[in-house]
């Protein structure tokens, strides 16, 4: 039997010259979409998908609809004037129960088939040229928009067209001869929308978040590490204050990661290490970090995010309400100007709270908040007026009896010093009213001597 098996399978072989290769749509623990099949999905819509007869519908919104090969059709490519042939497929297991694994649900897969004598070039080179040519169209094809709510349109056009620049400078950089990288810092008071940010600019990109905590690190060969093993494409945000990094290398021996490590990561060497790279640092306290830190060329771009403007309210307004104007945004543009109120804070006060309220009551809430915030901070700015008058007063009065304890020894001293004279003067005229008398005492002083 064994041999009658052998020789059938050597059989098959020989009749069925092709190899099929199999792309499923999620490896490892089931929960990642495999880049690999991404791509292949986005080459075969857009070089073959006119050939299959059923498609089916993407549809992202009014304007924009995607096809693609529906499930269970085959197409046909060419590369270098060989034929292949793609086929997507999918199979739902028969089950009763639910699946927290989604390829359990509808797995997916696409099946490439050729002929066994292209192996090596269809392995080495058809598929490297499928997989970046689906990167390149999903780049191109994708809706950049930078997802943050807080963001004035300016300034957020700016930002987009910063980065989409940037993505699309790898030749520029290699011509100058620079890492391709950029720094961003984020600088602005607690819940301005920092890590908000980043993560829009991610989204933005497409780019991974990884967010290093210094204190985390051990020491400088382990920051270097870290930087080396993340990929390309990485967006790295420094979340942790890097105020005072020199001064705390200075009064904590048992530090490990130092400044100059620090910088290094930023751009030194070790930078230069992979692909494009983005590093973001955020502090609410931009004047105490190092100037080496942030000059251009580590932090190529500083992104001041602020308190809450009018205009950033109208976009919290419309994504929290659906509102474009209401009668009481004249009152909130006033409150605005007067009051320091954080975007986190608005759109805290913006979200309903029950299925009663509307969207008046909603912004009667955050006119209630500024006007309370408003008599806060007038009542800390008297506080703090009568703090510093009353300091003033007291530094006055300390300098006054400073100085009048000045004068007084001063006095003191002329006072002494008049005495001493006085007794020398009486001596003096002493001498001036019995000149006999004294001669006579010196002639005996005199004799007595001799």
């Amino acid at each position: 039997m064994c041999m009658k098996s052998t020789f059938s399978s050597s059989s098959m072989a020989t009749v069925y010259p092709y190899i099929k290769i199999t792309f499923p749509e999620y490896q490892g623990d089931g929960f990642h979409r495999s880049k690999a099949f991404a791509a292949i999905e986005r080459y075969l819509n857009e070089n073959s998908s006119k050939q299959a007869k059923h498609l089916k519908a993407d549809v992202h919104n009014i304007q924009v609809i995607v096809l693609s090969m529906a499930d269970h059709e085959e197409v046909t490519d060419e590369f270098q004037g060989i034929k292949l042939w793609w086929t997507s497929s999918r199979v739902t297991p028969n089950r009763q129960s639910i699946s927290f694994y989604p390829w359990d649900d509808a797995y997916r897969y696409f099946i490439l088939t050729f002929h066994k004598k292209h192996r090596d070039i269809i392995t080495n080179s058809y598929l490297k040229h499928v997989l970046e040519e689906g990167k390149a169209i999903t780049v191109k094809e994708r809706q950049r928009k930078l997802y943050t709510n807080t963001l004035e349109p300016n300034k957020k056009e700016e930002i987009t067209k910063d980065l989409i620049r940037f993505t699309e400078a790898k030749d520029y950089y290699a011509k100058i001869g620079k890492a391709w990288k950029r720094g961003y810092l984020l600088y602005g008071p607690p819940g301005t929308g920092k890590s908000t940010m980043i993560a829009a600019m991610a989204n933005l990109l497409k780019y991974d978040v990884y967010d290093l905590e210094l204190t985390a690190v051990k020491d400088n060969t382990e920051l270097r590490q870290l930087l080396i093993d993340t990929p390309k494409e990485e967006k790295g945000g420094e979340k942790e204050e890097k105020a005072e990094m020199k001064k705390r290398e200075e009064n904590n021996k048992d530090i490990q990661v130092t400044l100059s490590g620090l910088l290094n990561f930023i751009d030194g060497l070790w930078s230069a290490c992979g692909g494009e790279r983005i590093i973001v640092f955020t502090t609410n306290y931009v004047k105490k970090l190092d100037p080496a830190l942030i000059r251009r060329g580590r932090m190529d771009k500083h992104i001041e995010l602020s308190y809450c403007s009018f205009e950033a309210f109208k976009i919290l307004a419309k994504n929290h309400l659906d509102l474009e104007s209401h009668e009481l945004f004249a009152r909130i543009d006033n409150l605005l100007y007067e009051t320091k109120m954080t975007p986190a804070d608005v759109a805290e006060n913006l979200m309903p709270k029950s299925t009663e309220e509307d969207e008046e009551a909603c912004l009667v809430r955050l006119i209630d908040a500024l006007e309370e915030a408003k008599a806060k901070a007038k009542e800390e700015a008297e506080t703090k007026a009568k703090e510093e008058a009353k300091a003033r007063t007291e530094e006055e009065a300390k300098v006054k009896a400073e100085e009048e304890e000045k004068v007084k020894a001063e006095k003191e001293a002329n006072g002494k010093e008049g005495v001493e004279i006085t007794g020398v003067e009486k001596a003096i005229r002493e001498d001036v009213k019995h000149p006999r008398a004294n001669a006579s005492s010196v002639k005996e002083n005199g004799d007595a001597a001799h």
